[in-house]
């Protein structure tokens, strides 16, 4: 199990950007694949970002290639979310996950762990 702590939310206008951070605790992080989501109110969830445990393979959901940058940092037991040309629409609660299956699966029910969530609002 990992128990897993999000930061670096916060108000900024659009195409500014900010940096997501997810600290990871449990020996066996670096073995997970690491997922992003978000949640918009009224919305489902949605896969944002993912990166297998290797840190070679990384996911995108489309509407944000180009944008951002999922990385991790194994020594850090940290994930990263760099943000970029951020649109009102990436407004939303993000949350980082982990997957002990390193599948880096876009399926929010294959993530066994969660974090509480930050909150990014992108103003127009």
């Amino acid at each position: 199990q990992v128990q897993l702590v999000e930061s670096g939310g916060g108000l900024v206008q659009a195409g500014g950007s900010l940096r997501l951070s997810c600290a990871a605790s449990g020996r066996t992080f670096h073995y997970y694949a690491m997922g992003w989501f978000r949640q918009a109110p009224g919305k489902e969830r949605e896969f944002v970002a993912a990166v297998r445990w290797s840190g070679d393979a990384t996911f995108y959901t489309e509407s944000v290639k180009g944008r951002f940058t999922i990385s991790r940092d194994d020594a850090k037991n940290r994930v990263y979310l760099q943000m970029n040309s951020l649109k009102p629409e990436d407004t939303a609660v993000y949350y980082c996950a982990a997957d002990s299956l390193d599948m880096a699966s876009t399926r929010a029910y294959e993530y066994s762990d969660w974090g509480q969530g930050t909150q990014v609002t992108v103003s127009s």
